[in-house]
């Protein structure tokens, strides 16, 4: 029961989950033209001096995986005046993307076809405990996931799912496809000091021409990695419930598919080499496409209260109650170009 990873093998490839966060990867796939390739992102510090010291969410940060709550509070300072009203302090108990995120999963029984794995939260807490299923689809390079939230009392909370990928090196060298979306916002603050490059607190509907923070020619977003250090985010809304990242590179395109009812938003976390500190040391270069119920992954005070993006008609948070678990499936595959 208390085996940190496992991992499963299948017609299609091999995968590992581990017991921290739960998290899923690496994961091989194996094509139809005989190449194998590893979609899902690992971060480089994971051993290295001082990682042990980091929060449970770093220590090891790779792939994906569900957060309840989803997010992070953070200061005020810097925010426009019809969101600074909602950012409020952290809870005393709160850890970034939730305790689902920082904290040894048990392993439950299995067939051998899956992995299972559930998590108890504390007495206080209005979540009961969270359960994860990771499937290799037997007929294709793909993983089905099913996730599942019990609770002991009615409650409302802002909920998320983590999937980060990999990037070549080169600048424009992969593609990023979201599909069709109502309307994309950029953060209205600062993500990290220095290495903004999206215009804060503005609108747009094309994902290859977001507004810039110096004024200039619009960004394409859509060109991963970005030409120059930053670290963003942008959410998107109204989409359909899936989104391809094509690396040209490397000749395969991954896809992951959601439930817009359970995931109205979709984030996307551009990590391009813009975090300096340790563990960071401005080489993390991923990009994170992950399906939220969430205003930009704010902390859960913020999610649930009247913030821009609920005002506007989009749920930042979810309701869940005892009477009726709540249970969402996705998946992830990959295919050669």
């Amino acid at each position: 029961m208390s085996d940190p990873e496992r991992s499963l093998t299948w017609a299609h490839g091999t995968l590992a989950v581990q017991r921290l966060g739960a998290m899923l990867a690496p994961v091989e796939f194996r094509l139809h033209d005989g190449r194998t390739v590893t979609p899902l992102h690992v971060a480089p510090w994971a051993g290295e001096p001082g990682s042990e010291e980091l929060p449970g969410i770093l220590k090891r940060l790779r792939g994906e995986w569900p957060c309840v709550p989803f997010g992070y509070s953070v200061p005020a300072d810097g925010w426009p005046g019809e969101w600074a009203g909602h950012l409020g302090p952290p809870a005393d108990d709160e850890e970034v993307h939730g305790r689902s995120s920082n904290h040894d999963w048990d392993w439950l029984a299995d067939d051998g076809t899956a992995l299972r794995l559930r998590l108890d939260y504390p007495a206080a807490s209005p979540v009961a405990y969270v359960e994860r299923e990771v499937r290799p689809d037997p007929q294709a390079a793909a993983v089905d996931l099913t996730f599942r939230i019990t609770v002991k009392r009615r409650c409302r909370l802002p909920i998320g799912l983590h999937p980060v990928f990999r990037l070549p090196a080169e600048a424009g060298a992969a593609r990023l496809d979201v599909g069709t979306f109502r309307l994309g916002r950029t953060y209205p603050a600062t993500v990290e000091p220095g290495k903004a490059v999206f215009a804060a607190d503005r609108q747009f509907t094309d994902l290859a021409a977001v507004p810039a923070r110096d004024g200039g020619s619009p960004i394409d977003a859509t060109a991963l990695p970005l030409g120059l250090d930053a670290e963003e985010l942008l959410q998107i809304e109204g989409s359909e419930g899936h989104a391809r990242l094509v690396n040209l590179a490397e000749g395969y395109r991954v896809m992951l598919t959601w439930n817009v009812a359970h995931f109205p938003s979709l984030l996307l976390w551009m990590s391009n080499r813009g975090r300096t500190a340790f563990p960071w040391n401005g080489r993390h270069l991923a990009i994170g496409i992950e399906p939220i119920c969430s205003p930009f992954g704010l902390g859960p005070a913020t999610a649930t209260a009247d913030n821009p993006i609920a005002r506007s008609g989009v749920a930042t948070a979810l309701d869940f109650t005892p009477d009726a678990p709540f249970e969402t499936h996705y998946r992830l595959s990959a295919e050669a170009l």
